[in-house]
């Protein structure tokens, strides 16, 4: 990614070098939280719907622990530059295209609000509980606030075979799509099916919400490429692989050796890249819904 001389985002707030404490409440995971969470909760005997559980409730009580500050290396540091970079890039990008979106689905034009993204390792307090590293990145909306322990990148290069600056872009791009489904009501409506519906029904419901966060990161991309000229050669690849890399039968597969489509909450492979693809082609967050569309056409 070209990204280096470009604006930097003043929301973002880096707790790296210290580590918070407290108790979890009930927080909502996005795409990030499904790999470690994910390998964790399957390798010890449960379902898809128990990884859902444990990133919409944060995974227990956390432990307190002393502050410990120490100092970041070369590399934190520029990876921090990046993040600040790729969220000014949302800024930009949402503050453009969202009034036309919020006139789409609310029937109103609406100001997009800019998320903080909080960074931080080990665990930090947040509005949805305790952020742990073990949730991956996530999105609260109780707070409006995305969560990164940018460690999670190591495990994507290094288990999941997606390195590159713009596969961390992507991951970015998906949790602020998350926000700008909550600015929208869609997060919401979702999850007030939970107690009206059963298990494999609102399993399909939380897909469709995760093929949407990945197609409105498509959006995103297409319009900062237009915007911004940040793309080189290979980055869509990178963002591609990405997405695939954190499909629900892939990590299934890598877990515990088989698959258990029904049991699937954030897409396959196929589907995550697909949407993806269909964001990034468009360039339009009006043009496919994945809530409009056949579940076995996704």
């Amino acid at each position: 990614m070209k990204w280096r001389k470009d604006r930097r985002s003043k929301n973002v707030q880096d707790h790296r070098r210290s580590a918070g404490s407290g108790k979890r409440k009930a927080a909502i995971g996005g795409m990030g939280g499904i790999i470690v969470t994910v390998i964790f909760v399957l390798l010890n005997g449960g379902g898809a719907q128990d990884v859902l559980q444990q990133l919409l409730q944060g995974g227990g009580q956390g432990q307190t622990q002393s502050a410990q500050l120490r100092p970041l290396t070369a590399e934190e540091i520029e990876l921090g530059e990046l993040v600040k970079t790729v969220l000014a890039y949302t800024e930009d990008v949402w503050d453009e295209v969202y009034p036309a979106l919020a006139q789409h689905h609310l029937g109103r034009r609406e100001r997009y609000q800019h998320p903080q993204l909080i960074l931080f390792a080990g665990q930090y307090p947040s509005g949805c509980g305790q952020a742990d590293a073990a949730m991956g990145p996530f999105y609260c909306p109780a707070d409006q606030q995305v969560y990164i322990d940018l460690e999670f990148y190591g495990q994507l290069a290094r288990r999941f075979g997606a390195p590159g600056d713009f596969a961390q872009a992507y991951v970015i791009a998906h949790e602020v799509a998350h926000h700008i489904q909550h600015l929208l009501g869609i997060t919401t409506r979702v999850h007030q099916e939970k107690q009206r519906i059963s298990k494999a029904a609102y399993n399909q419901l939380s897909v469709r919400l995760e093929l949407q966060a990945d197609y409105f990161a498509g959006v995103w991309a297409r319009q900062a490429e237009e915007r911004f000229k940040i793309l080189d050669s290979n980055d869509l690849e990178e963002g591609l692989r990405a997405a695939s890399a954190i499909g629900d039968d892939t990590i299934q597969k890598k877990a515990r050796g088989r698959v258990v489509p029904e049991s699937f909450t954030h897409g396959t492979s196929a589907q995550r890249v697909r949407w993806f693809r269909r964001g990034f082609d468009t360039g339009d967050p009006t043009r496919y819904d994945p809530f409009k569309v056949r579940y076995e056409d996704l």
